[in-house]
């Protein structure tokens, strides 16, 4: 099968692709490797994908679009894996304009290829933050999504509602996948993971947002894979009128403290954290917790990598790619 990965060269994207690979399928990457984040750290991403002979990587932006419609008409992808965004509930703040040129103009250009192409199933990045205000925990599908506290968190509610939008009107066949606070080797530079890690180990200042009272559904990098890669079989139908568009919470459904997910990482590093308390930021939200039941009832799978394993998995991957020495 022809897939297009999207963001190939990012975080989730890359892990996708690899296991796509894995499995012999042919993927397309496409990514813009911008300056987010260390460009080094996608190229050498994209460096192990390259290694696949049915991988074939272009660099492009989403937003450019006679690019993607090019692109579009040269693939010809039965599966699109849309997951290139602005990402960044912070960075929405200062930037805003890179996340309606890439989060809304550039998955207009998505959803257009996929109309034009016929593409059997999209299935799209979406993210926990749409529960925006929410106070009901653990935070269902079902649950309204109408107060978004950060624009990042207002971009990935229009892709919902854009995405059900074509799919009634057009048939695409789209599934949105509501993500929870991923982590794992080879993660983002700016996700608290990551940040913690090399604060701590260079014995800088740990910042703890709204002085530590906020749990997190961190979920592990190959747990949100496995839950990808089985809805990707499970293509939406019109039925009774509805359009053929389904909405997936995929999160670890254990939340977490914040000071007890640093203290795991401490025991992992064999150091302790200077810690920096201080209040919450605007587009925060104190608690995260995803259900999990409608993932699985229709894939028969929960994510179940424990986080102390998870965060093992990321300091033993942390410290080989960086050649750090710790404890």
């Amino acid at each position: 099968m022809s897939i297009l990965v999207t963001g190939a060269a990012g975080f989730i994207g890359f892990h996708v692709a690899r296991q796509l690979l894995e499995q012999g399928q042919m993927v397309w990457g496409v990514d813009n490797c911008n300056e987010y984040y260390d460009p080094v750290l996608k190229s050498k991403r994209l460096e192990i994908l390259q290694a696949y002979p049915s991988f074939r990587f272009i660099k492009a932006d989403i937003a450019d679009q006679s690019k993607m419609d090019e692109l579009f008409r040269k693939m010809k992808p039965e599966l699109v894996i849309h997951l290139a965004a602005q990402a960044g509930v912070r960075y929405s703040l200062e930037n805003p304009h890179a996340y309606t040129t890439s989060n809304i103009t550039g998955f207009l250009h998505i959803l257009e290829g996929c109309r034009r192409s016929r593409v059997k199933h999209l299935l799209y990045a979406s993210s926990s933050s749409v529960y925006g205000g929410n106070t009901k925990l653990p935070f269902a599908e079902y649950d309204p999504v109408d107060e978004p506290v950060s624009l990042y968190a207002a971009t990935k509610k229009a892709n919902e509602l854009m995405a059900y939008t074509y799919s009634h009107l057009y048939g695409l066949p789209a599934t949105g996948l509501r993500f929870f606070t991923v982590y794992g080797p080879w993660g983002r530079p700016d996700m608290a993971l990551y940040t913690f890690t090399k604060a701590i180990l260079s014995g800088e200042p740990v910042r703890i947002f709204n002085y530590g009272n906020m749990t997190r559904d961190f979920t592990y990098v190959d747990d949100i894979v496995e839950g990808m890669l089985r809805l990707m079989n499970r293509i939406p139908q019109r039925e009774g009128g509805k359009a053929p568009h389904a909405v997936f919470n995929i999160g670890n459904h254990q939340p977490i403290d914040l000071l007890t997910f640093l203290s795991i990482l401490e025991e992992k590093l064999g150091k302790k954290a200077v810690r920096d308390y201080l209040p919450i930021q605007p587009g925060d939200v104190p608690a995260t917790y995803a259900s999990v039941e409608a993932l699985y009832e229709a894939t028969g799978f929960r994510p179940k990598t424990p986080v102390d394993v998870g965060i093992s998995r990321f300091v033993d991957w942390y410290v080989s790619y960086y050649g750090v020495a710790h404890a």
